[in-house]
């Protein structure tokens, strides 16, 4: 599953790393990156393709938080926040960022892989590397969702679109007209409902807003149903 797919383990405890890079290793990922600081990721991630990103939230050069939305301006890569920290407030400043996902220390490493599965289960990675199922464009009329690429189109311009966004803004396109609750977006796009909360879609639904919308504020594609959920709608004048 894992072989095309290259992993970059971002922590300066050489203990996890060894062990997050002995465990992946045993679930089939071979192609393997390690850094000890946020500078020494960042040199890697410049260097070659980067597709999944196991960040340490606590760096010697600086947080993970801060380093993240440096990462993105070079990569739509997966990011999994590494924290001790489980409160609301550092959960969203990890997805304001740009992550994508988390787990929290102490953790089973068995999990992170699950996570990592969970991910190219969803984004439709084949065994034999980027390979996605169908060839589908979905066409809002502002914008262009194009799933064979994995490239979101705003007003004819290519906008980056992190990893989690883009998933869920695809499962917003493959079920146009229809109202979604919060849990079940979690259930259909996240898949691990027993750690995310509903602010997680909160802050995803703000960053596929602050992408596709000409006011943000003022929602005319993706809207609130007050007390149900969102919708993402099709057909509507522009």
């Amino acid at each position: 599953m894992g072989s095309q797919t290259n992993i970059l383990i971002v922590d300066d405890e050489t203990a996890i790393v060894s062990m997050l890079e002995m465990m992946l290793k045993k679930e089939g990922f071979q192609s393997i990156d390690k850094a000890y600081t946020g500078q020494e990721a960042m040199d890697i991630i410049k260097e070659h393709q980067t597709d999944i990103i196991i960040l340490d939230v606590m760096l010697p050069d600086g947080s993970g938080f801060d380093f993240c939305p440096k990462i993105r301006e070079l990569t739509n890569a997966y990011i999994l926040f590494l924290t001790a920290k489980v409160s609301d407030l550092d959960v969203l400043t990890g997805f304001a960022t740009g992550g994508d996902d988390y787990v929290t220390k102490p953790f089973n490493p068995l999990e992170v892989a699950a996570r990592i599965k969970a991910y190219l289960r969803r984004s439709s990675h084949s065994e034999a590397g980027y390979t996605y199922e169908k060839s589908t464009v979905y066409d809002f009329e502002r914008f262009r969702l194009d799933e064979s690429a994995g490239e979101l189109m705003v007003n004819g311009n290519i906008v980056p679109c992190p990893t989690q966004v883009y998933l869920l803004l695809l499962f917003f396109c493959k079920h146009p007209n229809r109202v979604f609750s919060k849990a079940d977006l979690l259930e259909a796009v996240w898949g691990f409902d027993h750690y995310a909360d509903e602010n997680t879609v909160a802050v995803h639904i703000r960053r596929i807003r602050e992408r596709i919308e000409e006011n943000p504020s003022k929602p005319e594609l993706l809207l609130t149903a007050r007390g149900l959920g969102y919708k993402l709608v099709k057909g509507q004048s522009i």
